[in-house]
């Protein structure tokens, strides 16, 4: 059925925790697993019904310019951009392939030097083929964003064919 509905939250198991297995196991590593967000050192915070956060820590390789220790722009953007796919596939309620397809950052303040940047985001709507979410970074506090962001990714659909439907098969010689 199209659109796609927003996942509903995930209610808390007999002990309180989340037991959904895309939630517990495959989404952390998705979130943090990757060669790319190791590097940067993306950290899994969690699901609150339709909201996903990151944490990075504070590093000195991340600082964009050392006179004043703050996390580099490119480190904000890519943060936000990830916790906006990993949104998308909350919403989803598992993994498809998606892609960045437009990704505009506003960025309100300079970051504090120093501190641990976390990132939220949350999937507002999403079609057959694209998601739309909203994200921001802040220190502590949601509601004091370092920048925000606003974005689409494409979803890949297969129209129910198999992986490899759309290539072409070779000739014989």
């Amino acid at each position: 059925m199209w659109p796609l509905p927003l996942a509903p939250p995930i209610a808390p198991d007999k002990d309180g925790l989340m037991s959904d297995p895309f939630l517990t196991d495959i989404l952390p590593q998705l979130a943090s697993g990757a060669a790319h967000t190791h590097a940067l050192g993306f950290k899994y915070e969690g699901v609150d019904g339709d909201r996903v956060r990151l944490r990075t820590p504070w590093r000195p390789d991340l600082v964009g310019d050392p006179e004043t220790d703050v996390f580099a722009g490119g480190l904000v953007t890519a943060m936000l951009d990830h916790v906006g796919g990993l949104a998308v596939w909350v919403a989803l309620g598992g993994f498809r392939p998606i892609a960045t397809l437009d990704l505009r950052v506003d960025y309100m303040r300079a970051a504090r030097p120093r501190v641990d940047l976390l990132s939220e985001a949350r999937c507002y709507r999403i079609t057959r083929t694209i998601g739309f979410v909203r994200a921001w970074a802040f220190e502590g506090d949601p509601k004091d964003p370092v920048a925000a962001a606003q974005s689409t990714y494409v979803i890949d659909s297969d129209g129910g064919r198999g992986i490899g439907a759309n290539l072409k098969s070779e000739r014989a010689a």
